[in-house]
C-alpha cells in the first residue's frame, strides 16, 4: 500500500470535518497542521476519535453501500436498478474501476489511517478538565481502546468485502498498524489480517475493560459490552462458538441492553442514541444528515430512490401477528414491497445501527446450537418472540392463540429456523450475503425483478470485491489485485 491510500486519510484530517460525537456531530476547529504536528492534547486525540467515527458513518461505508450491497446480493433483497444503482453489484460485472468497490476501499482505510495516528500518539498528553497523571492516562486508554476496536471492525469490513476467503483464495488485504503515507505495503494473509483483527479486539478490550471514563448510556460510543459484541460478530463469521456464547454471556450478564418491545419495535428506529436495544450506533442527526446518499434513500417505498424491494418469500415467512411484518409498505412509485420502518427520516439524519442487542441474541443461539446449550438457544430466542408476536384474537376479542402458543407450536429452535429467524430480524441491515457466504453459499444473482438467474458458488472469483484500480495502479505497489478483474 503506497502513497495513494493514505492521500486519502490526508484529505480526510487535514479538511475541517473531524467532527465531534452527539446526535448532531458539532464540527471542530480541527485545521491542516494537524497531521503534520504531533497531538498534544486528550482534546485533540478526542477529535481524532470521533473523526474515525464520522468516517464509518459516510455513505460508501455503513452509512448507505456496506449495508446495502449485503442485501442485494442475498435471497432477502434485490435492485430494481432504478435510478442506475447497483447494476454492476447485481450482475457481477464490477471492475477495478468501480465506485463501489472504491468507497467502500476508501473509507475503510481513511478510518484505520485515523485509527494508526491516535495508537501512535504519545501518552504525554494534556488535559483541559485535570492535570492528575492517573486521571489522563485513564483516559488516553479508553481513547485508544476505541481507536483500536474502529481499527478492527475497518479491518474485518475489508476482509470480507475484498479478501479471498470465500472466492478460492488465501490472500487477505493490506494491514496498516501506523500512519506512514510512504508505505509500500503488501496485503497480508487471510490467517494473517485475522491474527491481526483479534489482537486489535484483544487491545481494545484491555484498554475499556472497567476503564472509569466509559459512558455506557451513550451508544456513539464504543465501550467493554460494545466491542465484546462486535467481537461475537467477528468470531461468529470465523466459526469459533465458543468465544462466541463467551462473549454474549458477557453482553447479556452486563443488563445494559434489551431486545426492543413490540410496542416499540416501530418507533425505535428513530431513536437516535436512545434505544434500549442499541447496543452500538453511529451518530448522525440533523446537521451530519446523509440526504439522498442514506439507506434510507435506497430501501424506503416513499421519497427515495425506491430501488431495493424485498424478496416476497422474505414477506411471506412473516405471521400476521408478528410485528416484524409492518416494517414493509407497498411503493406508489415502483412495483415491489419495501423497508419502510428501518431508516425511516427522509433525510437521513437516523443514526446507523451497527450493532443491536437482537443480532448478539441470535449470534449466541447459533453458538448455542453448535457445541452449547440446546436450552439456552431456545431461551434466546424466546426472548426475540416474545416481543415480537401477540395474542390471536377473536371478533369479539378473545385470546385464540397466546403467544406461549405460538411459541410451542414452532417446535424447537434449530439451525434452519435460526437461518430463517436472521432473516426476518435483520433484513435490510447488511448481513445477509455474509451469513449466507458463512453458511456455505450459494450466493443469489437476482435480477431486476428479483428472480434468480444463477446462483455463485463459493470459490467464485467474483466473492472478492476488486481492489481499486487506483491502488494497484500505482508505481511499484505491491498490492495485488483480485483474480477475475481488469487490473
Amino acid at each position: 500500500m503506497k502513497k495513494y491510500l493514505i492521500a486519502f486519510s490526508v484529505i480526510a484530517l487535514t479538511s475541517t470535518a473531524v467532527t465531534s460525537c452527539g446526535e448532531d456531530f458539532v464540527d471542530t476547529e480541527f485545521f491542516q497542521s494537524k497531521p503534520q504536528e504531533d497531538i498534544k492534547t486528550i482534546e485533540e486525540l478526542q477529535s481524532f476519535v470521533f473523526g474515525a467515527y464520522g468516517t464509518m458513518r459516510g455513505a460508501s461505508y455503513y452509512g448507505c453501500d456496506f449495508v446495502t450491497i449485503p442485501e442485494l446480493r442475498s435471497d432477502a433483497m434485490y435492485s430494481n436498478n432504478r435510478s442506475g444503482y447497483y447494476s454492476t453489484v447485481s450482475n457481477y460485472t464490477m471492475l477495478s474501476g468501480d465506485a463501489y468497490a472504491s468507497g467502500p476501499y476508501t473509507a475503510m482505510y481513511t478510518t484505520i489511517a485515523k485509527a494508526n495516528i491516535i495508537l501512535g500518539t504519545s501518552n504525554n498528553l494534556t488535559w483541559g478538565e485535570t492535570v492528575d497523571p492517573a486521571q489522563i492516562a485513564l483516559k488516553i486508554k479508553q481513547l485508544k481502546g476505541q481507536a483500536y476496536a474502529v481499527r478492527a471492525q475497518a479491518l474485518f469490513d475489508a476482509l470480507r468485502l475484498f479478501g479471498q476467503q470465500y472466492s478460492g483464495g488465501t490472500t487477505g488485504v493490506v494491514v496498516p498498524l501506523q500512519y506512514n503515507p510512504s508505505a509500500n505495503m503488501a496485503r497480508s494473509s487471510v490467517q494473517q489480517t485475522q491474527a491481526q483483527i483479534e489482537a486489535d479486539f484483544n487491545s481494545a478490550l484491555a484498554n475499556l475493560t472497567g476503564n472509569a471514563n466509559q459512558v455506557y448510556s451513550d451508544k456513539t460510543v464504543l465501550n467493554e459490552f460494545s466491542v465484546k459484541a462486535l467481537m461475537s460478530r467477528y468470531y461468529l463469521y470465523k466459526g469459533d462458538y465458543a468465544k462466541v456464547r463467551s462473549l454474549v454471556n458477557d453482553v447479556v450478564a452486563s443488563g445494559k441492553y434489551s431486545v426492543i418491545p413490540r410496542d416499540s419495535y416501530l418507533t425505535s428506529w428513530t431513536l437516535n442514541n436512545a434505544a434500549s436495544n442499541s447496543v452500538f450506533e453511529l451518530a448522525v442527526g440533523p446537521i451530519a444528515a446523509l440526504g439522498s446518499t442514506s439507506i434510507h434513500y435506497k430501501i424506503a417505498p416513499a421519497n427515495s430512490y425506491v430501488n431495493m424491494p424485498v424478496k416476497s418469500a422474505v414477506v411471506s415467512s412473516i405471521s400476521a401477528q408478528d410485528i416484524r411484518r409492518s416494517i414493509f409498505s407497498a411503493s406508489q412509485n415502483a412495483a415491489g414491497t419495501y423497508i419502510a420502518a428501518k431508516y425511516p427520516n427522509d433525510n437521513g439524519e437516523d443514526n446507523i445501527r451497527v450493532s443491536r442487542y437482537e443480532e448478539i441474541i441470535l449470534n449466541g443461539i447459533e453458538a448455542e446450537l453448535n457445541g452449547g446449550s440446546a436450552a439456552k438457544a431456545q431461551t434466546y430466542w424466546e426472548m426475540i418472540l416474545k416481543n415480537r408476536l401477540t395474542d390471536i384474537l377473536d371478533a369479539n376479542g378473545n385470546v385464540v392463540t397466546s403467544v406461549a402458543a405460538q411459541i410451542a407450536a414452532l417446535g424447537p429452535i434449530d439451525m434452519t429456523k435460526l437461518k430463517s429467524e436472521r432473516r426476518k430480524e435483520l433484513v435490510g441491515e447488511g448481513f445477509r450475503m455474509w451469513d449466507l457466504l458463512r453458511w456455505g453459499g450459494p450466493i443469489p444473482k437476482n435480477a431486476t425483478n428479483g428472480n434468480v438467474t444463477a446462483n455463485i458458488a463459493i470459490g467464485d472469483n467474483k466473492l472478492a470485491f476488486p481492489i481499486p484500480l487506483a491502488e494497484t495502479n500505482v508505481a511499484g505497489t505491491l498490492v495485488k489485485s483480485n483474480p477475475g478483474y481488469d487490473n
